[in-house]
């Protein structure tokens, strides 16, 4: 009988791991995806049975080919016109310029072709590096506002700041402005009805963004609305790195101090900004009544002086182009000097990971900066397999050690730079919903590379003997992340 039994429990297992690996290849191959995802997933569904399915349920499946229609086919508010324009006029332009012209127009052309993301002039740049002077003067905005506020948040929490903006946009709903908050709901710790019930009860609208009917049924912890946008008035614009909550204040004992990039925009960029909110919005909100329709005060004429030529790039898995990560391949493509970067999260994808270390093999001088401690231990361990890796080649890897590094930044040739929510990893690049800006201006540039330079004198050079003098237990974990990182 003992024979009989082992036999049994043998082929019940066999029968188990047949159906296990079945189910695997065909979850796994039904869905369009990057190789190394495939093979990440594969290996989840494999190595933990039944336990790896209900990892996939929440963070495997992709967005339904109803909600990505959904997000493509909102109008652009009157800027596909404009685009169209841009795109005949750069194809008539004389290609005899300088090559710093010529660099921003290969830039241009990308952005109109891939995500018909305007070129906009005259824009005035602010830039803020720390959250009390970026809160400060986002809520002095906000209390000048006479027509309308709409911001659009991966985190707003329910604690002293996030309590604040809402007791401040309540106030400003009483005065007749109309007020429009989407938030994700993963980011936000859930839906947060109690923080946002005055706001509501006063006439302000607040929307979770695409959050599913039924939660245990279709959420997903990928596909993340990650942007960080404020527009107030058609007129003034934020976009960069800041959430909202106290964190973000330095008031985290976990944290400390809080280093992030943020801009205050003023000019048509901040048009681009209002059309990606009406475009989150309209695809969000349920009923035809509450969905924006355009109207020319929520794109006043600006009369700006600026000189900060710029484009706002959007992307996310509503589309099949990774739009920000092809923006961030062609900076380090044309970068014939300098590369300058700064990413919480270091996971990049096989092209990002190759054409850094061929730029630094080949004489240019690549900087990466990261955090000096884990915000999601696996994503860290990961970030320093690829930093070591990277070292190897000549890039100069600074840890930033005052506080948490939180900023999204690069530079390239000081006339080139990118400031907004998306990560030098993969899951920016494919599975959350970004925005940044990308801008053609020395000036602006300078600045940030200013900003980064004084960042490395609190900041310690890796070197290759830092990591060789790490533990194998630690190695271990940055090679076992490094594995998940399609997944991360």
């Amino acid at each position: 009988m003992s024979h009989i039994h082992y036999y049994a429990v043998l082929i019940t297992l066999l029968i188990i791991i047949v159906m296990n690996t079945i189910a695997a290849v065909i979850t796994i191959f039904r869905e369009k995806r990057e190789i190394a995802s495939i093979w990440a997933w594969f290996v989840v569904l494999i190595g933990l049975p039944i336990a790896g399915f209900v990892i996939y349920f929440f963070m495997g499946r992709k967005l339904s080919h109803k909600k990505i229609f959904s997000l493509q086919t909102q109008a652009s508010m009157g800027i596909d016109q404009i685009t169209r324009n841009q795109r005949t006029l750069l194809n008539e332009l004389n290609q005899t310029q300088s090559r710093e012209v010529t660099v921003a127009q290969s830039f241009i052309r990308l952005f109109l072709r891939n995500e018909s993301a305007m070129l906009t002039e005259k824009n005035m740049v602010s830039i803020f590096t720390n959250g009390h002077d970026k809160f400060e003067q986002l809520f002095a905005d906000i209390e000048q506002a006479k027509h309308h506020v709409n911001l659009e948040y991966f985190t707003i929490y329910d604690d002293e700041i996030g309590n604040a903006l809402i007791d401040l946009l309540t106030k400003k709903v009483q005065q007749g402005v109309r007020v429009r908050v989407i938030y994700d709901m993963f980011g936000s710790h859930g839906r947060h009805d109690k923080l946002y019930r005055r706001l509501r009860h006063a006439g302000g609208q607040v929307v979770a963004f695409m959050a599913p009917t039924f939660i245990l049924a279709t959420f997903r912890a990928n596909f993340r609305l990650h942007r960080k946008l404020a527009i107030i008035d058609g007129s003034v614009g934020y976009i960069g790195g800041f959430n909202v909550g106290d964190q973000y204040l330095g008031r985290d004992a976990k944290f400390g101090p809080w280093r992030d990039t943020h801009l205050r925009i003023e000019g048509d960029a901040v048009l681009a900004m209002q059309s990606r909110f009406f475009t989150d919005w309209n695809a969000t909100v349920k009923k035809a009544e509450k969905k924006i329709a355009f109207a020319p005060e929520y794109f006043p004429k600006t009369n700006v002086h600026g000189n900060t030529a710029m484009q706002i790039v959007t992307s996310g898995p509503d589309t099949d182009d990774a739009q920000i990560q092809q923006g961030y391949l062609k900076m380090i493509a044309s970068a014939r000097e300098s590369i300058s970067m700064q990413s919480p999260y270091f996971i990049p994808d096989t092209s990002i990971f190759k054409m850094l270390r061929t730029a630094a093999l080949s004489g240019i001088r690549v900087r990466l900066m990261i955090p000096n401690k884990p915000d999601h231990p696996f994503v860290y361990r990961a970030t320093e397999f690829y930093a070591q890796d990277l070292i190897d080649a000549g890039v100069e890897v600074y840890r930033y050690d005052e506080g948490f590094l939180h900023a999204k930044v690069m530079i390239i040739d000081g006339f080139i730079a990118s400031v907004g929510s998306a990560n030098l990893d993969i899951r920016s690049f494919g599975l959350n919903f970004e925005s940044n800006a990308f801008m053609y201006d020395y000036k602006v540039a300078q600045k940030l590379e200013t900003i980064f330079e004084a960042d490395m004198q609190n900041a310690t050079l890796l070197t290759e003997e830092y990591f060789a003098s790490q533990s194998r237990w630690m190695r271990f974990k940055q090679y076992f992340s490094r594995l998940l990182s399609p997944i991360l």
